[in-house]
């Protein structure tokens, strides 16, 4: 098929790449002319595992183009996939500007027929306005239909995801577009395709036929926020559980072990921390509220989720505080920047937050991540004329002449840093680990203070006592 992706940020790029490397003629497009032009130099604008790969393969194909020429590519294309950003507005909804920019650029442009895929994550109802826009503005010069496709492409899985989806979700209130959208996923759907994240065919490495859902446009795009919500949610109970945990003296592994083993409920996503980020969960649960109250509906349970996952930064700080007593002018070393390993995105990153109030109250950090550096020399200044922020080529680097080191991320990357020299260069030896990184005992054999959430900080505590023998007859 000839395929048209209209944006390249995370979802567009990682969309239009893989279609090209399932064998679909694909332009890639955006309004962003330095970006398309470094694309076309081979220069990613993100960090994405595997992503190089299957972007060289499909430019070496030549299934694989990029433009700034938007009006060419949708007149090329016989499926138009919108995947343009729906950033927070002040108010928490969604900002539909630029799907509404472009709905009216395909309107002008397009002949013949077009399928138009909706696969930013909007609000419920999205399709219609598209449907009633394209009416409106394309005044009968050519015929289509709209489809809702939600992404469920998660932040440094992108390319694996793509291959091995659990679902594919189709919207679709038109004749035919169905099977359009059936003939297009067909060889992820059969697993015809050399998967590249192990360079073998589909059926060698854990390929399982994903689940084809097909519903209404309006269901399909409440799956996908319903979906990241109820993800948001888990996350929060687990946070709290894990203070529960500290009150009680428990240990929330071990609490949230227990629950995840019933079936009903599972383990993923039952892990606390320092709270979720990114820019989709925290965007698409204050959009989904929103969209609940402009239909009517009090969902003040995503209110509260968000209020509770907001705290959380705070709270480690308080953790912080607790340990070094005062803030102002101390060193601390800083291991994570992203809002999860495998990504360097940085956008409402719970690390980013506690680094920029550290440096409120005056505290002096060093800081590394494995990928996110660049983005952050861009994106996470200092206070106007302080130098209290540096960056560091290593690891261990963080480490010189500070009072706590902080785990702000869980990049595994971090399990193997030399925590033995690490140690010698300290000031004090203490580690707040806001991502339970580590188990329970092993930086302690270092000799460090060890502080995670929702877990004894008292190794006797997680001693296994003698069984007691009962005396016999009892």
């Amino acid at each position: 098929m000839k395929i048209c992706v209209i944006g390249t940020g995370y979802v567009g790029l990682t969309t239009g790449a893989c279609l090209a490397y399932i064998g679909h003629d694909v332009i890639c497009t955006d309004c962003d002319k330095e970006k398309i032009a470094g694309l076309r130099q081979g220069r990613l604008p993100i960090y994405e595992e595997h992503l190089p790969d299957v972007l060289a393969a499909g430019v070496q194909s030549r299934r694989l183009q990029f433009t700034s020429e938007i009006a060419a590519a949708i007149e090329a294309a016989e499926v138009i996939f919108v995947c343009v950003g729906t950033p927070p507005d002040r108010d928490g909804k969604a900002n539909m500007a630029a799907v509404e920019q472009v709905t009216r650029q395909i309107a002008e442009v397009a002949r013949g027929h077009k399928w138009v895929v909706g696969k930013s994550t909007v609000p419920v109802r999205t399709a219609e306005r598209i449907e009633k826009t394209l009416r409106t503005y394309a005044h009968g010069r050519f015929t289509f239909g709209v489809i809702s496709n939600p992404e469920f492409l998660r932040e440094g899985t992108g390319i694996y995801d793509f291959f091995h989806p659990d679902r594919i979700i189709i919207g679709r209130d038109h004749a035919g577009a169905e099977a359009c959208m059936r003939a297009l996923y067909a060889p992820v759907l059969e697993g015809r395709f050399d998967c590249p994240a192990h360079g073998r065919p589909a059926q060698a490495c854990g390929w399982r036929a994903p689940v084809w859902l097909a519903t209404s446009t309006a269901s399909a795009e409440l799956i996908k926020h319903a979906a990241n919500s109820f993800l948001s949610l888990k996350i929060t109970y687990a946070n709290a559980i894990s203070d529960l945990c500290e009150l009680a003296g428990a240990n929330v592994e071990e609490v949230l072990r227990g629950i995840g083993l019933d079936p009903r409920i599972g383990p993923q996503f039952l892990r606390p921390g320092i709270g979720f980020g990114g820019f989709c969960f925290p965007k698409d649960l204050s959009a989904f509220h929103e969209i609940a109250a402009e239909l009517g509906y009090d969902f003040r349970l995503l209110a509260e989720v968000q209020a509770m996952n907001d705290a959380r930064p705070r709270q480690f700080i308080a953790k912080l505080r607790d340990a070094l007593w005062v803030l102002d002018g101390k060193r601390v070393g800083v291991l994570g920047l992203a809002f999860k390993p495998g990504t360097d995105d940085i956008r409402l990153s719970p690390a980013c937050v506690i680094v920029r109030e550290l440096l409120r109250v005056g505290m002096r950090i060093r800081v590394y991540d494995p990928q996110a550096m660049e983005r952050a020399r861009r994106e996470l200044l200092p206070p106007e004329g302080s130098a209290a922020l540096e960056y560091c080529e290593s690891g261990e680097a963080v480490a010189e002449q500070a009072e706590a080191l902080l785990i702000l991320t869980e990049w595994p990357q971090f399990l193997a840093l030399d925590w033995a020299a690490m140690a010698a260069r300290m000031t004090r030896l203490l580690v707040l680990d806001g991502r339970n990184l580590f188990p329970l005992g092993q930086l302690e054999a270092f000799g460090y203070e060890y502080i995670s959430i929702g877990r004894p900080t008292n190794l006797a505590a997680v001693t296994l006592q003698p069984e007691v023998a009962l005396p016999a007859g009892s």
